[in-house]
């Protein structure tokens, strides 16, 4: 996900998707843990794209205040 993708989003779906994103996250890491994932760089990736939703989200959250 772009930051672009993540700007144009409202805040709800946001927050949306960042629980999506981390549940499937946190699956990922299990999954991994029991037996090596086809493409071990899927777990950096989906950490960063978490981040700049969170990242994205704290900005929304400071500007409004």
């Amino acid at each position: 996900m772009k930051q672009a993708e993540i700007k144009e989003l409202s805040t709800a779906d946001l927050r949306e998707r960042l629980a999506q994103m981390e549940k499937d996250y946190r699956q990922l890491c299990i999954n991994h843990s029991i037996s090596t994932l086809d493409n071990p760089a899927k777990i950096t990736k989906d950490r960063r794209a978490i981040a700049r939703v969170k990242t994205e989200l704290r900005q929304r959250e400071l500007n409004n205040n």
